[in-house]
């Protein structure tokens, strides 16, 4: 059965944050949704990405188109899932890739150069976690298994051979950099943290590297907040009561992987009349959002999301624009080495089915001529006869194999090879 890699989904660039919301998957439903999509029928491995800047199907398949149709109707069903019906919105915003293009796009996801912060080490560590839910589901096999962990060296020799980490980037530390253009200090600000996960524990770091001195940190698990407030420095709120807290707040950062709003107009509106109007900055960088966009239509109140942050991420592109071309070039190395790997997977059985089918036609032959005119043959003239036409075959067969294998430098070429051999001696009937 063919065996092709597809990647079909959307981005921080193809889609804005309310489509990629619409389709995105809880980490707690992840297993559930796999099985589903293993369900349908060209379907063979799958891994789900679910991030903050993108939502993805990694998917071995039998054929690239129907795959391609099969994983957008699975995404429609997650989108319709959420009350969401306008399907030909979400069409428009839906990248897909097969063969090398899908084998070149995780690795740049993996080496984070398709990341909207170019060089940050967050998304690694996702993709990880995602292929080994996927593992632990059962749908991963041989090629995913092979992908991903290729995908994850890759991702190793980008930054041990450029500059590319040579300084430590993240979604968090863009958005301090961005409320460090909101404020022209931070000493005398209060900063409320939403969420104490990893996210939250970086944003906690870079805020206190960048002056902050008080910082309230709350958790939907209150000994998480204490055990981040405690090593910053910072007070623990109890989740339930941080809504009596942001009046204390300047600048609320929400960084949890809640799917629900936790702030909405109402509870800013009454916040803002107890701060006398005194102006208030959000900026949600959770996976989903967690802050009411309609907030920003309050006067004295600045709301930003991910999407917010993509002039801070350009900006540190263009710094990183010579060491991001040198990542590129082992990337495409890495691409032609994996897809020579991959077209092998068809070689193989290929020539071994060539040779199979030459052999039974020499032996075949063998036998009537040794059954019929031949059959007077001496021992030894029966075996010079058998050498002889064992050598014409591997002569005839020389040049077509040798073709085969150096055709797995170019995928779409060793694809059209393979097939028409198969056709060509009816390879796919046997």
């Amino acid at each position: 059965m063919n065996k092709e890699i597809v990647i079909v989904g959307m981005n921080h660039r193809s889609a804005p944050i309310e489509v990629r919301e619409s389709v995105a998957f809880e980490n707690a439903y992840i297993r559930d949704a796999l099985g589903r999509l293993s369900a349908y029928p060209s379907i063979q491995e799958s891994v789900i990405l679910s991030t903050c800047n993108r939502v993805e199907v990694v998917a071995v398949a039998s054929d690239h188109l129907s795959a391609f149709e099969e994983i957008k109707t699975f995404f429609a069903a997650q989108r319709a899932h959420r009350s969401h019906d306008n399907l030909a919105e979400l069409a428009e915003h839906i990248y897909s890739y097969h063969g090398a293009d899908a084998v070149r796009h995780l690795f740049r996801v993996a080496a984070s150069l398709d990341s909207m912060v170019v060089g940050e080490p967050q998304i690694l560590g996702q993709l990880k976690d995602y292929y080994q839910a996927a593992q632990r589901t059962g749908t991963v096999s041989a090629i995913l298994h092979r992908l991903f962990h290729r995908s994850f060296s890759v991702a190793k020799r980008v930054r041990t051979e450029t500059g590319i980490a040579s300084r430590v980037v993240s979604v968090s530390s863009v958005a301090v950099e961005l409320a460090k253009r909101i404020f022209d200090r931070f000493d005398d600000k209060t900063v409320m943290l939403i969420g104490a996960g990893k996210m939250g524990d970086l944003m906690a770091r870079h805020l206190q590297s960048n002056g902050v001195q008080s910082l309230m940190v709350t958790n939907r698990t209150f000994e998480r907040a204490v055990e981040l407030a405690g090593g910053i420095h910072g007070s623990p709120i109890l989740y339930e009561d941080f809504p009596h807290y942001l009046k204390m707040a300047d600048l609320v950062i929400g960084c949890t992987g809640s799917p629900e709003i936790l702030v909405d107009v109402g509870m800013v509106e009454k916040v803002l009349k107890e701060r006398k109007q005194k102006a208030m900055f959000f900026i949600d960088i959770g996976d989903r959002r967690n802050f009411d966009p309609k907030i920003n239509e309050l006067d004295n109140v600045y709301i930003y999301n991910i999407d917010d942050l993509k002039n801070v991420a350009e900006e540190n592109l263009q710094e990183r624009s010579t060491e991001a071309e040198r990542a590129e070039g082992i990337v495409l190395e890495e691409v032609q080495n994996f897809t020579r790997w991959i077209s092998s997977l068809e070689q193989v059985p290929t020539i071994t089915a060539l040779k199979q089918r030459f052999e039974e036609i020499r032996r075949k032959e063998m036998e009537k001529s040794l059954s019929g005119g031949l059959r007077d043959l001496s021992e030894s003239q029966k075996k010079a006869l058998e050498d002889m036409t064992a050598a014409i075959i591997n002569k005839m067969l020389h040049d077509p194999i040798s073709h085969l294998k150096r055709s797995s430098d170019d995928d779409q070429e060793a694809t059209l090879y393979i097939a028409a051999l198969k056709r060509l001696f009816g390879l796919e009937k046997k």
